[in-house]
């Protein structure tokens, strides 16, 4: 079928190209490319010897003109992102003057605030539409598989759905007294930045956790969860017709959450610079290189995830509830791919949205987020590439 340049060599990373391979009807060729050519050469020498071809290069993706003369080299087909949110705009002006199809798994964050919003990337809307390709953004679970889990609820079950409440429960133990499961900057600044939800066309913000619920969650029990501000509340506001609120909760152990708060009173998750010996050092960034690095979790993580959208609204004027979920297992996903469910679980929706672009199935020219595309292939590849989606109709609203 065709080519994909895959961005990035961190955790998610490691399972897109774990699954390209495993999917080498679509993904003929890779090519892993990062500022660190040795993680892509190791990735390379784990997986070739299957179908599909892989090819290793080494790029500064801040840089619109190596990204550039990488990918006329490369000729792919689309060009997957699966480096940091900062280097989404370099990614997408590569893409933009090469006229290759992008995606993500993250939308855009400028390194200088932790302000995630999609503004940024929605503003090339009309280049990509003039330039005839396809930008595909935040094909993650969530921002991805949320979205389509939305998009399917309102294609198959709801007249109108007024409310959507997203949750993220990570139950895996690492052993560790704290540590991130992704990476430990982005993780840090999401968990210490205001909450925020969607309600009546507007944004209601709360102070960093805030807002507490206790959830049962199927096949993990009862946790703890924590509203905050994710991007997908943005976009689907938008693209779900008649909603009136929508929420983000994530689930946190007390442990994470001590540790956090103390770091964050000593100043540790701070962005601003600070001088250090003569040299200017960001707090946050020393802080991720003492961590333990979210790729090394894998084989000690024991337990599984559930991250799934509850959903209210009318169907023929009666009122109806809906809950659409899936339950990872992190030492399955060791097993098969040699990551743990949280990598897993980001990587496989962008292997499938990549996919979903390269066979026509979600392509037209312009910029695109998930629940903007017919839900229903991809709810199929779910099933099939890894991801099962079970679905309640009666289930436990959270108040």
């Amino acid at each position: 079928m065709g080519k994909a340049l895959i961005i990035g060599a961190g955790g998610v990373a490691s399972v897109v190209v774990h699954k390209c391979c495993q999917n080498s009807e679509v993904f003929e060729e890779i090519c892993i490319a990062s500022r660190t050519k040795s993680k892509c050469d190791a990735l390379k020498e784990k997986l070739q010897g299957g179908k599909t071809k892989i090819t290793t290069a080494q790029v500064d993706a801040d840089s619109v003109e190596e990204l550039v003369a990488l990918i006329k080299e490369q000729k792919p087909d689309i060009v997957i992102n699966v480096a940091l949110p900062y280097q989404d705009l370099t990614i997408m002006d590569a893409c933009l003057e090469t006229k290759v199809d992008y995606m993500d798994t993250a939308n855009y964050e400028p390194l200088d605030t932790a302000k995630f919003e999609y503004k940024w990337q929605w503003a090339y809307r009309e280049k990509f539409e003039k330039a005839g390709i396809t930008a595909l953004l935040g094909c993650g679970f969530d921002p991805g598989v949320t979205g389509v889990f939305s998009a399917y609820a309102q294609k198959h079950y709801f007249d109108e759905i007024h409310e959507i409440d997203i949750l993220d429960c990570n139950a895996g133990d690492h052993g560790y007294p704290f540590a991130t499961n992704f990476n430990p900057e982005i993780n840090i600044r999401e968990v210490s930045a205001k909450g925020s939800y969607w309600e009546n066309g507007h944004w209601v913000e709360t102070e960093p956790m805030e807002i507490k619920r206790v959830y049962n969650f199927p096949e993990v029990g009862e946790k703890d969860m924590y509203l905050l501000h994710h991007e997908e509340l943005e976009s689907l506001g938008l693209n779900i017709k008649g909603i009136k609120r929508i929420r983000f909760f994530m689930t946190f152990g007390q442990s994470y959450l001590t540790h956090l708060k103390c770091l964050e009173n000593v100043g540790m998750t701070s962005i601003e610079p600070i001088n250090f010996e003569g040299k200017e050092i960001v707090p946050l960034q020393f802080l991720k290189a003492v961590l333990p690095d979210p790729a090394s979790l894998g084989p000690r993580t024991k337990g599984k995830t559930n991250i799934g959208c509850i959903f209210k609204g009318i169907k023929d004027g009666e009122e109806k509830t809906y809950y659409v979920y899936n339950v990872c297992d992190h030492e399955e996903c060791y097993k098969e791919v040699g990551s743990q469910a949280v990598s897993y679980t980001t990587g496989v929706p962008a292997m499938i949205g990549a996919m979903m672009v390269m066979t026509g199935k979600w392509k037209k020219p312009g910029v695109y987020n998930v629940e903007e595309f017919d839900p229903d292939p991809f709810m199929e590849a779910l099933n099939k590439w890894g991801l099962p989606f079970k679905e309640n109709f009666n289930p436990d609203l959270v108040d």
